[in-house]
């Protein structure tokens, strides 16, 4: 017991010193003052959630370099693992985002902000930013001034917005349920996005990091969410796209809570969007 809190006292530490270190090849002051409502370097509270300890944010940006799959996969795991404990979301899935949004921690996005979900700015980001061209040019994304940050901004999203609600309710080892409601709650747009999840986790055996992790119910569940089904009223210039964006849901969920067969709209039809309510 005794090692074991040693040793997640100092997990931060230790990443940026012994894995980080040899990995991160520059760092610079984020100069970009956020237009989203808030200041430049805002991140969430992290420390008082009573998970483990991440860096401290020096308000400095840390550029990695990762050389291999391999080398991302010995990086991160165990940090996927954490917040499989604090949130649910199997620890095969997360490392598998991570591979796929992030190039295998080389793309330009990741490169640039640390951003290793893909995980847009959307409505109430108060954190740095960038822009990189995606669905369409141009598109805001995060920015985090370490990895870490991404991880744990990843487990918030997915856990706290109504269109991933249902992924929760799959046992936490069941990788393919989770990789195939990812794509249907509209994580991505590729049709072809849990094979390819599912491929990266059997090819590197990502399953490997699910197994043996006691889940916190405490935390993962401390913030309950109230749900309401919502009426939009079709206008002119509305598309299902649009929609999706306007509400945080994905096309494929609005076509199946109304029973829609085509993309189709018209003005004045009234479409049924789940949105999220509150807290307690």
């Amino acid at each position: 017991m005794i090692k074991r809190l040693v040793f997640i006292s100092i997990l931060g530490i230790l990443l940026l010193g012994c894995k980080a270190k040899k990995r991160t090849v520059s760092s610079d002051s984020s100069k970009q003052e956020s237009t989203l409502g808030g200041n430049k370097n805002t991140q969430m509270d992290y420390e008082s959630t009573g998970l483990y300890p991440l860096p401290a944010d020096t308000g400095k940006f840390q550029r990695f370099s990762i050389g291999s799959v391999e080398e991302y996969i010995d990086t991160f795991s165990e940090i996927a693992q954490y917040e499989m404990k604090a949130y649910g979301i199997p620890a095969s899935i997360t490392l598998a985002q991570g591979l796929l949004e992030s190039g295998f921690g080389k793309g330009d996005l990741a490169v640039r902000t640390n951003n290793h979900f893909g995980i847009k700015c959307h409505k109430g980001w108060q954190g740095d930013y960038d822009f990189h061209d995606d669905d369409e040019k141009g598109e805001c994304f995060r920015k985090y001034n370490h990895p870490m940050y991404s991880y744990r901004d990843h487990s918030e999203f997915l856990s706290k917005r109504a269109r991933y609600s249902f992924l929760f309710n799959y046992s936490s080892t069941d990788y393919k349920r989770w990789a195939k409601g990812l794509r249907q709650a509209g994580y991505a747009t590729d049709h072809r996005y849990p094979q390819k999840l599912i491929y990266l986790i059997e090819k590197h055996k990502l399953y490997k990091f699910d197994k043996g992790v006691q889940l916190n119910d405490a935390i993962a569940n401390s913030e309950p969410k109230i749900y309401e089904n919502s009426v939009h009223v079709v206008q002119k210039g509305d598309t299902l796209y649009s929609l999706s964006r306007r509400y945080f849901i994905s096309v494929d969920e609005i076509k199946r809570i109304n029973n829609m067969n085509s993309n189709n709209l018209a003005i004045g039809q009234k479409i049924t969007v789940k949105t999220e309510l509150s807290k307690k």
